[in-house]
């Protein structure tokens, strides 16, 4: 593992902007670290999986994708079963959710997989390579850069783990008040100042007044508009939106800025352009924006919402006959996307869905 600063490219570009132009806020720091054309994280690294950075609730099992599969399905169905209608996934990673849902729905219901014109929302070269080789199989495939390039058709809207890579600010508390933070130069090293005071604009959660000097805020502008584009392309199209990431149902306080690399937390300064960054989503904020577009939300932790769509029963399906060590591996897995204890995710991760008013599907309805 490289030593915990080194000199990549990226952070000596840092270094010469904060030079030339002063310090910048952390939205823009991320947004370099992860999506710079040149030297961003994910422009040509493939992060996934346990030779990779981190590992997502697909990589985990295949009962993940398979259950929002059928969940796809049902939600086609209570939508009056449009033909054709668009089946996204934004930051589909190696394409491993989307074929395991793409499998399952065409085994519950082949006309689903007939009227689904397949979109895959992605922009960096070395992913979409990855994708492909996954989905080799599959017909009527499109990859897109953005939302804006798919035609207008009812769309099921898949997002798992994308808004937590979209960058976020961070106001802190000083004793002179809430302050933008930023990434200036600390000893001719990036590392974080406190920048000017925040506008008047800034919705800062109940209790800013009391909370202690060191407090952080983290508002992620870039994640609502998202989350309201989305909203406003179902109100216009028709359709639902699943998102799926870590973070909280309700808004509140919390330095969630972190670097990963090899499965480790590190320094966001350690080794920029070269290791994960992200932050906790405020799932409340997206579904104000989602809100204000005029859809209906629903959220719920992912524990609860694999349970309800029937996890355990897949599970025991999946295991039934198979070696003791293959159950094993099977129950872990279970632990790994529905427990709450330390390193799982059930509790720490959320769903969050968005329809039109009066058709949010099950089990956000319920």
């Amino acid at each position: 593992m490289p030593p915990e600063n080194v000199e990549t490219p990226l952070k000596r570009r840092i270094r010469a902007m904060v030079d030339a132009d002063g310090p910048m806020p952390v939205a823009q720091f991320m947004a370099l670290c992860l999506a710079d054309p040149r030297e961003g994280y994910y422009r040509a690294r493939q992060p996934f999986g346990r030779s990779g950075d981190f590992i997502t609730a697909p990589e985990v099992s295949q009962m993940f994708g398979e259950l929002i599969g059928a969940w796809a399905v049902s939600c086609w169905r209570e939508f009056g079963r449009p033909a054709p209608f668009a089946f996204i996934e934004i930051g589909p990673g190696r394409g491993t959710l989307m074929a395991d849902m793409l499998r399952a729905a065409a085994r519950i219901n082949p006309d689903f997989r007939a009227a689904a014109c397949v979109f895959l929302t992605e922009t960096s070269p070395a992913l979409q390579a990855e994708q492909r080789k996954r989905l080799a199989g599959e017909q009527g495939l499109a990859w897109i850069a953005t939302l804006d390039e798919a035609p207008a058709l009812p769309l099921v809207l898949i997002a798992n783990e994308l808004f937590d890579a979209l960058p976020a600010r961070q106001i802190v508390r000083t004793v002179e008040g809430w302050r933008e933070r930023m990434v200036g130069l600390v000893d001719g090293e990036p590392g974080f100042i406190a920048g000017g005071p925040v506008s008047a604009f800034d919705a800062l959660p109940p209790g800013a007044d009391r909370a202690p000097p060191g407090t952080v805020f983290e508002p992620a502008p870039a994640r609502e508009a998202l989350a309201g584009a989305i909203a406003a392309r179902i109100l216009r199209d028709g359709g639902v939106a699943l998102a799926i990431d870590y973070g909280h149902l309700q808004p509140g306080f919390g330095d969630t800025l972190q670097a990963l690399r090899q499965h480790k937390y590190i320094s966001p300064f350690a080794h920029p352009g070269e290791d994960d960054l992200t932050s906790h989503v405020d799932f409340y904020a997206l579904a104000q924006a989602a809100r204000a577009e005029g859809a209906t939300t629903g959220a719920m932790t992912q524990g609860d919402f694999l349970l309800a769509l029937g996890l355990l029963e897949r599970a025991g399906r999946l295991g039934a006959g198979k070696p003791p060590a293959d159950q094993d591996d099977i129950r872990a897995a279970v632990e790994r996307l529905a427990g709450t204890g330390s390193g799982q995710m059930g509790d720490l991760f959320k769903c969050l869905a968005i329809a039109r008013p009066g058709a949010l599907p099950p089990p956000f309805s319920n």
